[in-house]
């Protein structure tokens, strides 16, 4: 009966000392045993692809765009002709995507840098690749690839003159010309810019809009000489044109 006695105790003591090692207490770090190490890859996240092209120009293919203050105005505060008075084709840059349906674009009209809404449906999207930035006190043009630094192109201008400045601002080509005497003043090509001079209301029976265009005095580049539009060489506007359609970005700098 003793020896029972003791035989049962040893057993509950072995049992308690066991039930220790396998119940960890709350203040200890317990690590799997290598055989249960479960091992769980994070997923990679999924980056999205960069945007084929940087900006986008909105070709009007209704005969009116009409404008609104916002995607929630019910009616249009004005209704734009296309073709534009200048017989031309409407165009827009589209500087944001909105509500369903919705497009921001930059007209060509003042004040400079002038926004408004448009419906989707009136408009046809084109991708655009480039923009054109012109530094006043360095009297250059330069082309970028998109939003990058990427230089494709670059050249001497001839900018306004300090009594009719060439106006700061976010523009667009809105028109572009070849002219029928490229040797004339304005040179072979002129590219529109939707900006406006901020001292010429009218100039040579237009509303004083700028242009990019060529010059029959390219002694003048690199001067302050014009009424605000900026002059390039003959064999540079040449070169530019193909790499400036209309809706492509122009920003003028200091």
């Amino acid at each position: 009966m003793r020896v029972r006695t003791v035989a049962i105790f040893i057993a509950v003591v072995l049992l308690t000392a066991g039930a220790a090692l396998l119940w960890p207490r709350g203040d200890q770090n317990v690590q799997a045993s290598p055989t249960t190490t479960t091992t769980t890859t994070a997923p990679t996240p999924t980056m999205a692809p960069p945007p084929e092209h940087a900006f986008e120009a909105a070709d009007a293919i209704v005969p009116e765009v009409h404008v609104y203050e916002s995607p929630t105005a019910t009616e249009p505060y004005d209704a734009l002709a296309n073709p534009t008075v200048e017989d031309v084709p409407l165009a827009f840059l589209v500087k944001q995507h909105g509500p369903p349906g919705w497009l921001l674009v930059q007209l060509q009209r003042r004040p400079n840098e002038s926004t408004a809404w448009i419906h989707a449906d009136e408009v046809s999207l084109r991708p655009l690749d480039n923009r054109i930035v012109v530094q006043l006190s360095t009297h250059l043009l330069t082309v970028y690839k998109g939003l990058t630094d990427q230089v494709l192109f670059q050249a001497p201008v001839a900018v306004g003159a300090p009594r009719t400045p060439t106006p700061l601002g976010h523009f667009f080509i809105d028109v572009v010309v070849k002219l029928a005497h490229p040797s004339g003043a304005y040179g072979p090509y002129q590219l529109s810019v939707a900006g406006f001079s901020n001292v010429l209301q009218s100039f040579g029976g237009g509303p004083g809009q700028i242009a990019i265009h060529g010059t029959n005095h390219p002694e003048l580049i690199g001067g302050d000489v014009s009424n605000g539009c900026i002059r390039m060489r003959n064999e540079d506007i040449t070169a530019l044109q193909p790499m400036a359609p209309v809706g492509t970005p122009v920003e003028v700098v200091a």
